[in-house]
């Protein structure tokens, strides 16, 4: 993490710039260090991935002030985002640049060959949502969830071809799967539409496909759910999205996580909050007090003269950092509790300390069939 560039030296811009301007400083730097232009250069491909990370950060506006603040350690253990190969930042991006698959580079260095198509015809990903109990979402856990995708035709095994039939080479693009597009001197390259980039086509296409090779299934799908995920947090699901015809990568299945409200906690971070009543005897006095935890009840000790509002901390009793693994902390607030009904001997003893105190409070009650005596008693005398 010590050994990162700072992300605005990485792109050569200011601190303040705006959005616009990042924007077209990675596109600058992808199109310079683009792996198709600098072949066998390693030293490109990672400046190709610094500049993605440094974008990355600082076009999310809630990443970039965390950066800004903290520097690469406000961005999590790891240091900020990381890209492991250079298709996880066409996933990533490939639509800022006007494609499925990266398309200013399609149309830069002329499709890029056999791997660029197979990327470009990668299957759909998908999306699936779960919700989650705090206590699953702080321990982590696994869910079975349905979706719906596309997956490959049976009936022709993806090919889209009926029985017997066979794909022949596309005629519009010579079984390139791209097409140029020329406009004067300007050379754009595209993804063939006859062909859908796959080089071929078929005469008789599979009844039960239309063709298309794939068709709409109802599946099950296991999601493991790491522990500290909070609401909001997306799962990512390598290879579980739709399923692309004629042997190209499948798409993934991003899961996004909502957590329910707890009853007892509320969940700040990585930090829970638990309120506790406490009556003023164990304010003034002080106490030791059974407090609930995610893992059971812990004992809290109350120092006498502790004032209504004040918060104690019980250390790594709160939530898992999903990035970092390390547990928050647990914050006891006290709060007083005041009891609707107290008994005769109770209200004698808190108006002897109210004396003690010189504290005005309201009369002693009377009793109703009291109140009634005493009014007709009067009455009498007044006459």
């Amino acid at each position: 993490m010590a050994d990162k560039r700072d992300y605005y030296e990485v792109l050569g811009v200011a601190r303040d710039a705006s959005k616009g301007v990042i924007g077209s400083a990675y596109r600058k730097l992808a199109i310079k260090f683009h792996p198709d232009s600098n072949p066998d250069n390693e030293e490109a491909v990672e400046k190709f991935k610094e500049a993605a990370e440094a974008y990355e950060v600082l076009s999310d506006n809630e990443k970039r002030a965390r950066y800004d603040q903290y520097g690469h350690a406000g961005l999590g253990g790891s240091g900020g985002p990381q890209f492991s190969s250079v298709e996880d930042i066409f996933e990533a991006f490939g639509g800022m640049f006007g494609g499925s698959g990266g398309g200013i580079f399609d149309s830069l260095f002329g499709g890029g060959g056999a791997r660029r198509q197979e990327r470009s015809r990668r299957g759909a990903d998908i999306r699936c949502d779960v919700t989650l109990d705090l206590e699953e979402a702080a321990v982590g856990c696994s869910k079975i969830v349905e979706v719906t995708r596309n997956e490959l035709c049976e009936s022709c095994d993806g090919s889209g071809a009926a029985p017997g039939a066979v794909r022949e080479s596309c005629v519009r693009c010579g079984g390139r799967g791209q097409v140029v597009q020329s406009a004067g001197i300007l050379r754009v390259q595209t993804t063939c539409p006859a062909c859908q980039g796959s080089g071929s086509t078929v005469a008789s296409p599979c009844v039960d496909c239309r063709g298309e090779g794939v068709v709409p299934r109802q599946s099950e799908i296991k999601v493991n759910i790491p522990a500290g995920v909070d609401d909001g947090t997306r799962v990512r699901i390598s290879g579980q999205g739709e399923a692309s015809p004629h042997g190209a990568a499948t798409g993934d299945c991003y899961c996004f996580i909502r957590v329910r409200e707890h009853k007892v906690f509320e969940r700040h971070d990585d930090h829970l909050v638990v309120r506790i009543p406490l009556t003023y005897a164990q304010f003034v006095l002080g106490a030791e007090v059974d407090v609930p935890t995610l893992n059971g009840i812990e004992l809290v000790t109350i120092p006498a003269g502790t004032q209504t509002g004040e918060i104690f901390r019980v250390r790594g009793a709160g939530v898992c950092n999903v990035h970092t693994g390390r547990h928050g902390d647990l914050l006891v607030e006290t709060r007083v509790e005041i009891p609707a009904k107290i008994s005769v001997e109770q209200e004698a003893l808190l108006r002897q300390l109210a004396e003690l105190e010189k504290t005005e409070v309201a009369p002693e009650r009377k009793s109703w069939m009291e109140s009634i005596k005493e009014f007709f008693s009067v009455s009498e005398e007044d006459e």
